[in-house]
């Protein structure tokens, strides 16, 4: 039995060539291509998904770049941070009587001089997607996307390496004071330049953000994928053809000369040797499982998610110096996602606001509560409230129409994100105008779950599901939480060496119970009325709030023993929690 004719890691583009041919051979038009797949792309799926060789492509990041090979099949999960707008290029061309295809690829290599379109020329168009690594993104889950390369594979790229004429890539990729290439060429139709195209960059490298210089983004090429699959602050694996140069390299004046305006508007893009290139043959979306180390398959039961949540309750319990109270509202607020949204209402958040904390506590325990969380869940950031912070801070993503880019603010983080506000560094002193908006951009995100982001001529809200937990010295005012409790240590703080299994069980659990679906049955609805309507008559400073409150707890307090209705046990325990938080107030 012959083998296949490609090798769909190490020589993807020969696939697609391969899958484009046979397309051709049977009878196709390629003028029919555009937009659709000629069956290159079930190749892959079955090649990835079907003969299980996703995890043997490797992940591109700033470390594996040093030694991935161009035009090679490489993964890229992150954070869809700015979306570029549409390209054209030449998808398919005539090589004298045969039709050949550029689809996947830089390469532009039809015949130039052209006028327009002819008609053994094809003009199809593409995706420009602007991704970096998920912001706050934490080291655990780095070592759960290693690659798994066999000794063959790596003396191939070895080999590879040493045999290859243009060595000096990897350096090119290193240092970073060597200059971009030249400009790519934008292609317009009838010399035209569209308004809703947009352009990829820049290679001036002093508009990269620090997150940009500090990591690896990623300019992703989508082809042959609905606008509603893809939307700003997803989370994706992008699995494609790796480009690290531009070779579509030509001079601007030889081009203006002999292509009669097709190549009117230049592309200024960013350092291919700084940001590479994917072309994009499978795209999937992801969620917080897919970060984690073993994503179990074991279905979540009662007894297992007890006992992994009694285990963890014990370790924040230790964290916060022996502070059970606050374990539990932590524990549920770890759990809290906005599932849905009633007008204005972000429903299933559980911002907490842990009070009583001076800075020298926060030194103590709040790092110590900031590093738990770290190492529970994958995408973390930390924000120290200072003055000059709020002052000075680009907290809300900003349109540059100089550059065409979304210049990314501290707070376009990704969904499920986890931001901790310190608010005890906070000093007397005076808002400026950016310290005013900032403030009022987290208090809008701690409400509504909501960020906006500035267009210069207009503004845009959008949604966010980010858990905001606040260290206070007294009750917030900037950035107001849905729980507020009184933090009692009453020992110190136990540095507890914690077993790599106990870890993964608690992210696992962290991960699955927060997305199990819940419902009241009707007898047990009854009675949560009942104490609902018998709270108000004795304290009639509760309001609709406070029991949207009390009901996103309990859906919290069930999900937490893995079950999916509410008990009265589970509600009776809500009623305590609240009873002794109340307390505390007092």
């Amino acid at each position: 039995m012959v083998g296949p004719q490609y090798d769909c890691q190490a020589n993807p583009l020969g696939a697609v060539r391969l899958t484009f041919e046979k397309a051709l051979a049977s009878g196709l038009d390629p003028a029919s291509f555009d937009g659709k797949d000629w069956g290159a792309l079930d190749l892959f799926r079955q090649f990835l998904f079907d003969q299980g060789a996703l995890s043997h492509v490797p992940i591109l990041n700033a470390t594996t770049i040093r030694w991935v090979q161009p035009n090679t099949l490489v993964r890229f999960r992150g954070m869809i941070q700015d979306m570029l707008g549409n390209e054209l290029y030449v998808g398919a061309y005539k090589d004298g009587s045969v039709w050949r295809t550029n689809k996947f690829m830089d390469a532009s290599q039809h015949p130039m001089g052209m006028v327009g379109s002819p008609p053994d020329m094809r003009i199809w168009e593409r995706r420009l997607l602007y991704c970096v690594p998920v912001p706050g993104q934490s080291s655990w889950t780095e070592s759960s996307s290693e690659v798994v390369m066999n000794s063959t594979s790596q003396q191939r790229e070895k080999r590879r390496r040493m045999d290859d004429d243009a060595s000096n890539h990897t350096d090119m990729v290193l240092d970073e004071e060597c200059e971009s290439s030249p400009s790519a060429k934008k292609m317009r139709e009838n010399g035209s330049r569209s308004k809703d195209s947009k352009r990829e960059g820049t290679s001036n490298m002093s508009t990269l953000t620090d997150v940009e210089r500090n990591s690896l983004p990623c300019l992703i090429k989508i082809y042959d994928s609905p606008e509603s699959e893809l939307k700003l602050n997803d989370v994706f694996e992008f699995v494609g053809v790796l480009t690290l140069e531009s070779d579509v390299i030509a001079d601007k004046d030889d081009l203006d000369e002999s292509s009669n305006g097709f190549f009117e508007d230049e592309l200024v893009h960013l350092p291919s040797f700084k940001v590479p290139r994917i072309h994009c043959l499978i795209h999937r979306k992801l969620d917080v499982r897919d970060f984690l180390h073993n994503p179990s398959t074991i279905e979540p039961k009662p007894d297992l998610v007890k006992e992994i949540r009694e285990s963890l309750l014990r370790h924040l319990t230790a964290v916060l110096g022996n502070d059970g109270i606050a374990a539990h509202f932590v524990l549920l607020h770890l759990l809290s996602r906005v599932h849905a949204r009633v007008d204005n209402v972000a429903v299933g958040k559980l911002s907490l606001n842990l009070t009583s904390l001076s800075k020298e506590s926060v030194s103590v325990f709040g790092n110590q509560l900031r590093c738990a969380v770290e190492n529970l869940l994958p995408f973390t950031y930390c924000m120290p409230l200072t003055l000059e912070y709020l002052n000075t801070a680009s907290l809300a993503p900003k349109k540059d129409y100089q550059t065409n880019r979304l210049i990314p603010g501290v707070l376009q983080l990704a969904e499920g994100s986890h931001l901790i506000i310190d608010e005890t560094q906070l000093e007397t002193g005076t808002l400026n105008s950016t310290g005013v908006e900032n403030a009022r951009l987290l208090k809008n995100l701690m409400e509504f779950q909501k960020v906006e982001y500035n267009f210069e001529y207009y503004k845009m809200e959008m949604t966010a599901d980010i858990q905001l937990l606040v260290f206070s010295e007294g009750k917030s005012n900037i950035v107001p939480a849905d729980l507020v409790i009184p933090f009692q240590p009453s020992s110190a703080v136990s540095f507890e060496v914690v077993p790599t299994e106990a870890l993964e069980a608690w992210r696992w659990y962290l991960a699955t119970v927060r997305s199990l679906p819940h419902s009241i049955e009707s007898e047990m609805q009854k009675m949560v009325e009942n104490d609902l309507v018998a709270a108000r008559q004795a304290d009639r400073s509760l309001g609709s709030q406070d029991f949207s409150r009390l009901l996103t707890m309990a859906r919290l307090m069930s999900a937490s023993f893995g079950e999916t209705s509410l008990s009265l046990e589970h509600w009776q325990m809500v009623k305590e929690l609240e009873r002794l938080r109340r307390e505390r107030l007092k």
